[in-house]
């Protein structure tokens, strides 16, 4: 039989976009509840993959601040659904736009996401996530992203 592949995308799209807007909203668990156990993890202030969920949750509370972000755009999204309905890959970009000191909005990053979702027990999980930069901002710094370390700080890149 063969899955139902517009309803397991809108499920996953729902997910993503769950998880991130309590991201902006300053809680950052919201990811927390649909990583797996075994979960893989590129972020592109680390040079190397993140393995497991408990690391990934250690990085990700070691440099979360609540962004305070006002609005964010998905654009380009795609899933792409297995023949059997037990993964899909979600792929999109992310703009997230910050209040500005003159009353407006300013982007505060622009993401390129992939995300791995795997079904298990009637839900699903994400097991391998990927963002990067579609650009890096002007100041080439963590801290426009909230991260609060220069991208050159050894720190972003043990």
């Amino acid at each position: 039989m063969k899955p139902h592949v517009s309803n397991i995308a809108e499920r996953i799209l729902g997910l993503e976009r769950s998880a991130n807007e309590r991201w902006n909203k300053g809680d950052c668990t919201g990811y927390f509840e649909v990583y797996s156990e075994d979960l893989t993890y590129f972020d592109p202030v680390v040079a190397r993959v993140l393995a497991g969920r408990k690391a990934v949750e250690a990085h990700i509370r070691s440099i979360y601040k609540n962004p305070r972000i006002i609005r964010s755009d998905y654009a380009n999204s795609e899933v792409t659904v297995s023949d059997d309905g037990q993964m899909a890959v979600l792929s999109y970009n992310l703009r997230n736009f910050i209040d500005d000191e003159a009353g407006g909005e300013k982007i505060q990053a622009y993401w390129n996401c992939t995300e791995v979702y795997r079904l298990g027990s009637g839900k699903w999980r994400n097991v391998h996530s990927h963002w990067s930069f579609v650009q890096l901002p002007d100041n080439a710094e963590c801290d426009c992203l909230n991260f609060g370390l220069p991208l050159a700080d050894s720190r972003c890149f043990s």
